[in-house]
């Protein structure tokens, strides 16, 4: 099940739908009966190497078992220790999603994903409830957001055009916090400025629309979309469905389209990377101009680029991908939407070799935001530095006098792998806190 569940799935009947050809003759009598399913197909000692690479970061935070292999995972967990199921695309009602962060975070487990990044358009606030559900499941949550960008060509013969750029950060969430915030803020303001375009440009169209309906749509706080707008319309009868929206008003360019104050994409980029984020191109397939977009961006910083759907590996861009030395990686972009066009949460497989280039690259960057952010508290222990640590703590019931070993061990045990522990700066910060007694918050472990 190992490679099943970490790669792509084939069709082993060869007819795409997964049901058996009538017109397939059927195998000689003589000939033994094939097993349903086929034969596994034994993993390749890279890819072995890869998966156990995984399983230790993985299940950082899990209960150390009784009985398990080297990596402290439960031989009897079968089906669970085995099948190692990434997401790096989902949205919640803090953007344009349909559903609430826990309920979000509930569906992903029911659908057997592991580990799940909430990518929330401009926003992180979705991060903590997400983790709390998470704490529930087992499951583990990567703190992400998908910047809104504008691409502006050199060129004259090109047009701008809106780039989507991920961002993954480390349990500790960006360094630098204050300004990444300050920076999505900017842009969740366009998208106020830019949803009342819309709405605007639809009224001229003949196509009443209110923008107090838009509004609600959003739910407080929540800085509308394309999406909310093609909800409104929808609801008002406008149209039949949100694909007839954007195919006849909203889509890039359209007759109701609008921008809004999004930032240059490679500013994006550098910016994930000076916050200690992981940058990564989402959906290069909506993009006009994807090669010169690609070669920019990994001027500016950019480490990966989407290449896998639900529909399987796109060639064109995982050949974009080797060109640049970008990893390639993939999510559902679940919005919750429901219908048969929509992605459901874990319906793509990365391939474990895939999840491992990423975490590869990945873990030496967050393990470098995560020693910057404990060292500017050990240089300056307030209680603004002691939140930056504690953002996405597992649980922040209250707050005590706490011994400063206890909250670095504990820190660390989820955070890090046993090899990132042993590294001396690490270890250096470790004696360093144990003779710190500072009040933390209450953090409970699974």
């Amino acid at each position: 099940m190992l490679n099943e569940a970490l790669s792509l799935q084939s069709n082993s009947n060869g007819n795409g739908n997964g049901k058996e050809n009538p017109k397939r003759k059927s195998p000689s009598k003589n000939k033994k009966k094939k097993k349903r399913g086929g034969r596994k197909k034994k993993m390749t000692a890279e890819q072995l190497h890869a998966l156990n690479s995984v399983k230790e970061w993985v299940f950082l935070d899990q209960p150390s078992p009784a009985i398990g292999d080297d990596f402290g995972v439960l031989k009897t967990q079968g089906r669970v220790g085995d099948n190692i199921l990434f997401d790096l695309h989902s949205h919640s009602i803090r953007s344009d999603g349909f559903l609430s962060p826990f309920k979000v975070v509930e569906r992903a487990h029911g659908n057997g994903v592991k580990v799940l990044a909430l990518t929330d358009h401009d926003t992180m606030f979705g991060i903590p409830e997400a983790l709390e559900a998470a704490r529930k499941f087992s499951m583990k949550i990567i703190p992400g957001v998908e910047i809104s960008t504008i691409f502006s060509p050199r060129g004259e013969s090109e047009s701008e055009e809106p780039v989507h750029v991920l961002a993954y950060y480390s349990s500790c969430g960006p360094t630098r916090c204050e300004e990444l915030e300050k920076f999505l803020a900017n842009i969740r303001e366009g998208r106020y400025l830019r949803a009342k375009n819309m709405v605007l440009k639809l009224n001229n169209l003949k196509l009443p629309l209110k923008w107090e309906h838009v509004a609600k749509i959003a739910g407080n706080g929540v800085a509308p979309g394309r999406l909310h707008v093609a909800r409104a319309m929808v609801e008002a009868g406008h149209v039949e469905n949100l694909r007839q929206a954007f195919n006849r008003y909203l889509h890039d360019g359209g007759p109701a389209y609008s921008t809004g104050s999004e930032p240059q994409a490679e500013e994006a980029v550098k910016l994930i990377c000076e916050t200690g984020g992981v940058a990564v191109l989402a959906h290069p397939w909506a993009l006009k101009n994807p090669v010169t977009i690609v070669r920019r961006l990994k001027d500016a910083g950019l480490h990966g680029i989407e290449v896998y759907r639900s529909d399987g590996k796109v060639a064109a861009y995982n050949d974009l991908a080797d060109d640049y030395g970008l990893f390639k990686v993939g999510g559902s972009d679940y919005h919750g939407r429901g219908g048969q066009n929509e992605s459901d949460l874990g319906s793509v497989n990365l391939p474990v070799l895939a999840v491992h280039d990423f975490l590869r690259v990945a873990r030496p960057i967050w393990c470098n935001a995560i020693r910057n952010i404990l060292e500017s508290y050990i240089q300056e222990p307030s209680e603004i530095n002691l939140e930056q640590i504690n953002r996405f703590a597992r649980n922040r019931n209250s707050k005590g006098p706490g011994c400063g070993k206890d909250f670095i061990d504990l820190c660390f045990s989820s955070w890090l792998t046993i090899e990132e522990r042993q590294n001396p700066e690490f270890e250096a910060i470790k004696l360093k806190f144990s003779n710190i007694a500072i009040n933390v918050p209450t953090i409970k472990t699974n």
